[in-house]
C-alpha cells in the first residue's frame, strides 16, 4: 500500500500529463461517478441510517438528492463553464483580444465533516474533478459507514492517480495536511479551520473553508407565528440540529415569546410525537463524545422543554432553552444540536449587542413582514448567507454562492460557484502586431500631457 506522500507524489505527476484537463475525459468520469451513486443509492441511505438514525426521506431530502442534482448540473453545463471568456479589451492593450482562462490548481486535498458526511464530501469531489483536478479526499471517521461506501465508489470509479479515499482520523488528517498541495477545501468546525489554514500558510496554499458559527434568528411582531414556528422546528431539528447553516438561536420581540414557546411544543409533537426517541424521523447525535457535550450544554440553563439524555444511545430531545445568559457557554459556542435558546428584545439596538457580541454567522434569519425591517437588518449585519421567512432552503438554490464570512468561513462554492472555486482564473491578453504605437517607448518627453488624456478617457 502507498503511502501518503507516494499518493500524492503520483497525483502530481498524473496531472503534468495534462490528461484531467481534457473536458470529454471529465465529462466521461462524472457520468461515470452518476451511474456508481445512482447503483448505492440504498447503500448510502443505509449507511447514514446507521451513523444517525437518519430517515430515507430526510437522507435524500438532505444528501443523495443534492447530490445527483450537482453531477447533473455539472455534466450538462461544464463545457460551457470551462469555455475561455472573452473580455472586453482596454484602450491601453489595443489592440487585442482579452479573455479569462479557468484552469485546475492541480492537487487538492479535500476533508469532508461528518454532519453530512456523503453531501459535504461528494459535492466537492464532483466539482474538483469538473474543474481538471486529481483528489485526495478524506471522509470523516466519526461516520464510518458511510466513509466506507465512499471510497468505495471513488475507487470503482477513478484511478488512483486521479482521486481517491484516504479513510483515517486525526493523524491521517494532520498527515495529510503536512503534504504540499495545489489547493485545500475543507468543512468543518472553526477551530480546525484554524488549524487546517495555519497548515495551508505554510506554503502559501489557497484555500476554502467552509465552517459555521452561531446563526441568528429574527422574529419580530409582525408575523404568523404558526408559521414560523413550524419552519423553525423544521430547519433546527434537521439532521438532529446537526446542521452548520442550522438557526443557532432564536431573537424574538419579548411580547411574542410565550406564544412563540407554545406554537413551538405544539410543532415538535406535531412532527415527531409525545416522544421524539421513538420517531423514525428523529435522528441521532452522531456519537457518544458530542452527546455529553451537548449534555454539558444545557446544564445549569432554564429548559422550557424538552431536555431528556441518554447517552448510550446518542439521543438528546428537542429541547428549548429560556433566556440564557450572553455569556453562558449555550451562547458562546455553535451548539450543533436539537437545542433552542430563546432570547427576547424590545429595541434595535438590543438585537445589535446581541449579534455583534458573537463573530460573523454562516447563516441569518429575519422572520418578517415589515419589509423596512428586512431590509435594514439584512444590510446591518454581515453573515455568510441569509433567507427572510423561511431557513436554509439558500442551499439549494445552486446559483447561490454558499459560504461564511471572517470566523465563519472562507471562499465559497455550490453549482457554477463550485467549479470556479476549484479553479484557478488566469487572464490571458492576446496582442496584435498590425498596430504598434510608439507612444509607450521611450524617450517619453513630450508625451505626458497625452498620457493623462488617455488615463481620463479611461476614467
Amino acid at each position: 500500500m502507498k503511502s501518503i506522500k507516494e499518493i500524492v507524489s503520483s497525483q502530481k505527476s498524473f496531472f503534468k500529463t495534462q490528461k484531467t484537463k481534457d473536458i470529454n475525459y471529465r465529462i466521461s468520469l462524472l457520468k461515470a461517478l452518476k451511474v456508481e451513486i445512482l447503483a448505492n443509492e440504498k447503500a448510502i441511505l443505509k449507511a447514514l441510517n446507521k451513523d444517525f438514525k437518519k430517515s430515507e426521506f430526510e437522507a435524500y431530502l438532505s444528501e443523495f438528492g443534492i447530490v445527483i442534482s450537482e453531477l447533473n448540473l455539472a455534466i450538462k453545463n461544464l463545457k460551457k463553464w470551462a469555455k475561455p471568456k472573452r473580455i472586453k479589451a482596454s484602450l491601453l492593450t489595443f489592440p487585442s483580444k482579452d479573455f479569462i482562462y479557468k484552469e485546475p490548481y492541480g492537487t487538492v486535498l479535500i476533508i469532508a465533516p461528518w454532519n453530512y458526511p456523503f453531501l459535504l464530501a461528494i459535492e466537492p469531489l464532483i466539482m474538483a474533478i469538473a474543474a481538471g483536478n486529481t483528489v485526495v479526499l478524506k471522509p470523516s471517521e466519526l461516520t464510518k459507514h458511510t466513509s466506507e461506501v465512499i471510497t468505495r465508489i471513488i475507487k470503482n470509479v477513478f484511478t488512483e492517480l486521479h482521486a481517491t479515499s484516504i479513510e483515517g482520523g486525526v493523524e491521517t488528517a494532520t498527515e495529510l495536511l503536512s503534504q504540499k498541495w495545489d489547493f485545500i477545501f475543507f468543512t468543518g468546525s472553526t477551530t480546525v479551520g484554524k488549524i487546517v489554514a495555519k497548515a495551508a500558510a505554510k506554503n502559501l496554499t489557497p484555500t476554502v473553508l467552509e465552517l459555521g458559527g452561531k446563526s441568528p434568528c429574527i422574529i419580530d411582531g409582525t408575523v404568523n407565528l404558526k408559521l414560523v414556528a413550524r419552519r423553525l422546528v423544521w430547519g433546527k431539528l434537521l439532521n438532529g440540529g446537526q446542521t452548520c447553516i442550522a438557526p443557532d438561536y432564536v431573537i424574538v420581540q419579548s411580547e411574542m415569546k410565550q406564544k412563540l414557546i407554545q406554537v413551538l411544543k405544539t410543532e415538535i409533537k406535531k412532527g415527531y410525537g409525545e416522544n421524539p426517541k421513538e420517531s423514525a424521523d428523529f435522528p441521532r447525535i452522531v456519537n457518544k463524545k458530542n452527546t455529553l457535550r451537548l449534555a454539558e450544554l444545557i446544564k445549569d440553563t432554564k429548559i422550557i422543554f424538552g431536555g431528556e439524555i441518554d447517552i448510550n444511545d446518542c439521543y438528546i430531545s428537542p429541547t428549548l432553552i429560556d433566556e440564557p445568559g450572553l455569556d453562558s457557554a449555550i451562547m458562546q459556542e455553535e451548539i450543533f444540536g436539537p437545542i433552542l435558546p430563546i432570547v427576547t428584545y424590545n429595541t434595535n439596538e438590543d438585537i445589535e449587542n446581541i449579534i455583534w457580541n458573537l463573530d460573523k454567522p454562516l447563516s441569518l434569519y429575519v422572520f418578517s413582514n415589515n419589509k423596512s425591517f428586512i431590509e435594514k437588518t439584512i444590510n446591518k449585519f454581515s453573515f455568510g448567507g441569509g433567507v427572510v421567512n423561511d431557513l436554509l432552503i439558500h442551499f439549494g438554490n445552486h446559483r447561490l454562492p454558499f459560504g461564511g464570512v471572517g470566523a465563519s468561513g472562507i471562499g465559497e462554492y455550490h453549482g457554477k460557484h463550485g467549479f470556479e472555486a476549484f479553479s484557478n482564473t488566469k487572464p490571458v491578453v492576446k496582442r496584435g502586431n498590425w498596430f504598434d504605437p510608439s507612444f509607450r517607448y521611450a524617450p517619453y518627453k513630450g508625451k505626458t500631457g497625452l498620457l493623462k488624456k488617455v488615463f481620463k478617457f479611461l476614467g
